[in-house]
């Protein structure tokens, strides 16, 4: 039997929920009132404490802001028809947690301080959880080098958090992308299937000269040739090809997406057949032109399922199928936001019900 920790609990004097618009919620901007944390020293996890929301005391030398020592997850928590919250595969989250842990050469984060910390501030905030359709309460598990150090090496000491933050649809329309052929996101034997802010911060020059453009989103492609697609800036993608529900194959440089997972066993479940593959962009242009690619979406746990509508490739629009006609991709966020939200059985045991 798992023993119970001891999580230190301070109380935030009042509450924001009061003067916060659940109908008004821009991803990622409106915290709830408390926030878990702990710290690694001396080869151990300590000082476990949910603490009001706020800002933390470091050093302006942590290892973190110099050397990149930092890492991240994304997932999310529900509200049930009884009234109950259930957290959707936090064993499959907190499993990636650990491997990006591990390739950035940082601690393990023990399982039961992971889903006691969990537990234990969703408790305590549990009034955050919207109840309206297609809002949830996301989960930010992140963890960062705390070294007060200018030495280039892995650190000794970390910080633990887990911050929450009610939300929305992050996005409300479908994606114009465009392939992206001269930046890259991620090289063979580096970090790309690693949550680490690394990955993310090389992407956000590129980003915001596609938006320049009028693009909401890339899609990155393999940084030696550039004739393969590999996932989007915020999610993996997806597409149905001649009926099949065809995905680039997680590789070094791809990230192992929940959603994505979750999406292959739920069309393996409904007889779709599934294809992980390299997927090259000569494939994608082509089906587009011919009629043979009827569908493409982007699937991760902010994004869910966000239909694409258009994709830019060296100067050309390629139009897509409306997405109110996309059977196989509408069939599948259906059933997915209804196992999630405790309106379908959950045969796949994924929502953990606190």
């Amino acid at each position: 039997m798992t023993e119970t920790l001891d999580i230190k609990i301070a109380k935030a004097d009042e509450t924001r929920l009061s003067v916060t618009d659940f109908s008004e919620l821009p991803f990622g901007k409106v915290f709830t009132d408390h926030m878990f944390t702990a710290d690694y020293e001396d080869g151990e996890w300590k000082n476990l404490q949910i603490l009001p929301y706020g800002p933390i005391p470091m050093s302006p030398a942590i290892s973190a802001l110099h050397y990149g020592q930092a890492i991240f997850e994304g997932l999310k928590a529900y509200r049930q028809p009884d009234g109950k919250i259930s957290v959707f595969r936090a064993d499959k989250n907190f499993e990636r947690f650990n491997k990006s842990a591990a390739r950035m050469s940082m601690p393990t984060i023990p399982e039961e301080i992971f889903m006691q910390g969990l537990a234990a501030l969703i408790n305590i905030d549990e009034k955050w959880v919207p109840n309206q359709e297609d809002y949830a309460l996301y989960i930010r598990p992140v963890m960062f080098a705390t070294d007060p150090y200018l030495g280039v090496k892995a650190s000794d000491t970390y910080k633990f958090a887990l911050l929450t933050t009610p939300t929305g649809p992050y996005y409300s329309k479908a994606l114009k992308v465009k392939i992206e052929t001269e930046f890259t996101r991620a090289d063979e034997g580096g970090v790309g299937f690693a949550k680490t802010a690394g990955n993310y911060a090389r992407s956000l020059y590129p980003f915001e000269q596609a938006k320049i453009e009028g693009y909401d989103q890339l899609i990155w492609t393999d940084s030696v040739t550039h004739e393969f697609i590999e996932e989007a800036g915020t999610a993996n993608l997806l597409f149905v090809i001649n009926g099949k529900l065809v995905t680039p194959s997680v590789r070094s440089t791809v990230l192992d997406g929940v959603t994505r997972d979750t999406i292959i066993k739920l069309a393996n479940e409904a007889g779709i057949e599934v294809e992980e593959r390299r997927v090259s962009v000569k494939e994608v242009i082509e089906g587009i032109e011919n009629g043979s690619l009827t569908e493409a979406f982007a699937a991760g746990t902010a994004a869910t399922v966000t239909h694409v509508g258009e994709i830019g490739y060296k100067g050309e629009t390629y139009q897509l199928t409306d997405p109110s006609t996309r059977n196989i991709s509408n069939g599948i966020a259906k059933k997915l936001n209804d196992i999630r939200y405790g309106l379908a059985p959950d045969e796949f045991g994924w929502n953990w019900v606190l």
